[in-house]
């Protein structure tokens, strides 16, 4: 966002603030991808040098993958580069964009409401029981999806303020 003295500091430290969780999504991420790496090395390395193979691998491998999935789909919506958001708009006349933008955004912004809805009922609902071989709570498999969820509406929010508030930046936002 361009520091332009126009900006209310309000939508400034609402930008940064979102920012911040992007950077935050995108470390958590970058990490998750980290460990996966090192846990599949350590799978391949006790299968076939100690020919014992770590059961744990594949269940924890699934809660990151979810991870990775869930908090990336948000920082991608908040960049703007998530292609599912800017392909159809970026395709049509600039009267048209500008309409697709709105609804596009307001689009994301229920789908990431519905996200978090149902991903928590899901995830209080699967708090009971315990994933198999790491005896941790099921519910953190869908917990990615009720964060990410809930990170796609703020983040949509986030761009429908700013382009309400006549500061939106985005390349394909109204000309």
């Amino acid at each position: 966002m361009s520091d332009a003295p126009h900006i209310p500091p309000t939508i400034r430290r609402m930008t940064a603030t979102l920012d911040m969780l992007a950077l935050i999504c995108r470390i958590l991420t970058g990490i998750a991808l980290v460990v996966l790496t090192v846990i599949f090395g350590w799978l391949v390395f006790g299968r076939y040098v100690l020919n014992a193979t770590p059961t744990w691998v594949e269940q924890v491998a699934l809660l990151l993958v979810m991870l990775i999935a869930f908090l990336g789909a948000a920082v991608g919506v908040h960049e703007n580069t998530h292609l599912s958001v800017s392909v159809l708009r970026s395709a049509v006349a600039p009267r048209v964009r500008a309409v697709f933008v709105v609804v596009s955004d307001v689009i994301m912004a229920v789908f990431g409401g519905l996200m978090l809805w149902y991903g928590a009922q899901l995830t209080i609902f699967k708090w009971g029981s315990l994933i198999p071989l790491i005896q941790l709570p099921e519910g953190l498999r869908s917990l990615p999806l009720t964060i990410g969820g809930g990170l796609i509406l703020l983040f949509s929010i986030g761009h429908l303020i700013r382009l309400f508030s006549g500061v939106d930046d985005r390349s394909d936002s109204i000309e």
